[in-house]
């Protein structure tokens, strides 16, 4: 076969597939040198971003490691407690189970408090304070002539301005709280309520 003959009279296209192969050939060189130059972009889901929250809580008392403690925005008290460290020896686990919900969510710059045995027995639980001259001030669900709504007994929390029985045993009924405001959306306590009687309570 005339080779010579096929390339000469076939050699436009000839030249043009094989300035087509070398263009192609110039193309992918250059896409993969510019693909590799690019910065790879990484997608986060919006429940990471949501999960990067968080809030900070203090726990006190009858603890393995009191301290302020910085949490996940939807944590729990068990797990403040599994931070701490757990109960201490001397904490009274009875009022604990009695009186703190561990599945309640958390909420930022709250305080929680866990009463030894002996203070249960002495006082009825978280309601220490001290006055300038070191004495005790707080006895049984009062500090600092504060009533303590989640150690308060029935007569005490009845003792408050608009509080009666019943509404009385529906504070009881929804401890722990981690705010005076929660007295509205727990326990159902009308706002003008609390208004009138939130300089006289407290939570710890």
């Amino acid at each position: 076969m005339d080779w010579e003959g096929v390339i000469e009279k076939y050699k436009i296209q000839l030249g043009i597939v094989l300035g087509g192969l070398i263009l192609l050939g110039l193309g992918v060189i250059f896409f993969r040198l510019n693909s590799a130059d690019k910065p790879k972009i990484e997608i986060i889901s919006s429940d990471s971003s949501q999960g990067a929250a968080t809030i900070f809580v203090d726990i006190q008392g009858a603890v393995e490691k009191p301290g302020v403690y910085e949490l996940p925005a939807n944590s729990r008290i068990n797990d403040l407690l599994i931070r701490a460290g757990g109960l201490s020896a001397e904490a009274d686990r009875e009022w604990v189970s009695k009186n703190i919900n561990l599945a309640q969510k958390l909420q930022d710059g709250v305080k929680i408090y866990i009463p030894s045995q002996k203070e249960v027995r002495q006082f009825g639980g978280p309601a220490l304070s001290t006055t300038a001259g070191g004495e005790v001030a707080g006895i049984s669900g009062t500090i600092a002539g504060k009533i303590n709504i989640n150690t308060a007994s029935q007569a005490q929390l009845e003792s408050l301005w608009g509080i009666g029985e019943k509404r009385a045993a529906d504070i009881i009924a929804n401890r722990p709280y981690q705010s005076i405001e929660e007295l509205v959306t727990k326990a159902k306590i009308p706002k003008s309520v609390v208004e009138k009687i939130k300089e006289k309570i407290t939570i710890y």
